[in-house]
């Protein structure tokens, strides 16, 4: 009985030996784990070993920690930084390639994608109003890196943001898309195509992006949504150019009619990449050959829309798999690509394969123009809706509608 008193005892507290009470020799202890009897030496023994072995282990921690630190990122991965006055990339000494055979790496931002920290009177004021109002943008979802520049005011004088309709949560799970996910969003706000519209109205834009989620759950997908979100700010502003950067409807193409007869003037749709990274990149209900029906059609139900695609680098494309999209994108009659530099949002995305270099992205621009876009507009931090790529669009815009009303 008194045994097990013991035993009951010395497993509340924090050490694994306890004075013996069955032996009368003092240096005896009882160990409740074997149930042995050891000596007083051999117990201060074994305590010296585990206290070793704990502060190997500590100090092996200490060591691994440090190897960590010096082979991450740096301060200069964190601070704002541009490309030294008079170096090219090829100064840079990272790599640009990872090695896809190890799981476990991880490729460093190259100086030329390191943007400046969002800061400004313009980006907290935009900030302030689209929380005040509810609304969502897709700059803040995606995790863009050029918010600082559109939010901020940048080259062109006014703040710019992507609204994204239909809520911030999506029902696809790409992998290389950092917005929310769910088989059962929350419905969408009916009152939001009055609100969107009212808000940017007010704003005082002369060209504004619309972009949403994908909405499985909703019958058309929600392109009555968005069509209305169109109409209400057409009806505000008809001066504003709209763009509608689109899901692609489950290849609905009567869904793409509602949007591309709602009065937009740009009508976009993201084909992500090439045709052979699709099933690797994008959601299984999402392919190739279906964004370019959802293109095609757009431009077939009313020519003088402009449309528009866009597709990343760095899954680990070949030239020739690039040069075929663009050439596809040509046959479909797509007016403008953008082309930009993939880059991982969260740990749990797609890790980047390449960084590609400025000089290639210039060549993808001149190759662009040579086969026949309207605009080409490619470069490391060039995404879908940008501020230049914009700018230009409006007098692209412009200048298509006027030759519109002198051939009318």
């Amino acid at each position: 009985m008194a045994l097990l008193l013991l035993k009951m005892a010395a497993r509340r507290l924090p050490f694994v030996v306890v004075p013996s009470v069955r032996s009368k020799q003092s240096n005896k202890f009882y160990d409740v784990n074997l149930y042995r009897f050891y000596s007083l030496s051999y117990c201060k023994l074994r305590y010296e070993s585990k206290l070793r072995s704990r502060n190997n282990y500590q100090l092996s921690f200490r060591e691994s920690s440090s190897k960590k630190i010096a082979s991450g990122p740096d301060l200069q991965d964190f601070i704002a930084g541009v490309v030294p006055r008079g170096s090219t990339y090829e100064d840079y000494q990272g790599e640009l390639v990872r090695n896809i055979d190890d799981r476990k790496s991880r490729l460093r931002l190259p100086p030329w994608l390191k943007t400046k920290i969002p800061v400004g009177e313009n980006y907290h004021k935009l900030k302030e109003t689209l929380r005040s109002l509810n609304l969502h943008t897709v700059c803040e979802e995606a995790r863009c890196p050029n918010i600082g520049e559109c939010w901020g005011g940048g080259e062109y004088g006014t703040a710019t943001a992507t609204i994204m309709l239909l809520g911030d949560t999506c029902t696809r799970n790409c992998r290389f898309c950092s917005v929310k996910t769910s088989r059962t969003p929350p419905p969408p706000d009916p009152n939001e195509p009055k609100n969107t519209a009212q808000a940017i109205a007010d704003w005082n834009l002369d060209y504004v992006v619309l972009t949403s989620v994908d909405r499985d759950d909703i019958p058309d997908g929600g392109a009555s949504h968005i069509a209305s979100t169109v109409i209400e700010l057409k009806q505000r502003k008809p001066s504003i150019l709209v763009e509608c950067l689109t899901p692609d409807f489950a290849g609905d193409l009567l869904a793409v009619e509602k949007v591309a007869l709602s009065g937009l003037d740009v009508y976009a749709h993201n084909i992500e990449t090439v045709r052979e990274y699709q099933s690797h990149v994008r959601d299984r209900r999402a392919n190739y050959d279906q964004s370019i029906n959802v293109l095609k059609h757009a431009k077939k139900v009313r020519p003088e829309n402009i449309t528009k695609t866009s597709i990343m680098l760095g899954f680990g494309e070949t030239d020739d798999m690039v040069k075929a999209t663009m050439e596809d994108l040509r046959v479909a009659d797509v007016d403008c690509l953008t082309i930009g530099q993939y880059m991982q949002p969260t740990k749990t995305r797609l890790k980047v394969t390449e960084y590609v270099t400025p000089e290639k992205y210039k060549f993808w621009e001149e190759y662009g123009n040579k086969i026949g876009f309207q605009y080409t507009a490619s470069g490391p931090l060039v995404r879908s809706s940008y501020k230049a790529g914009e700018f230009y669009l409006r007098n692209l815009v412009q200048r298509r509608l006027s030759h519109t009303l002198q051939d009318k």
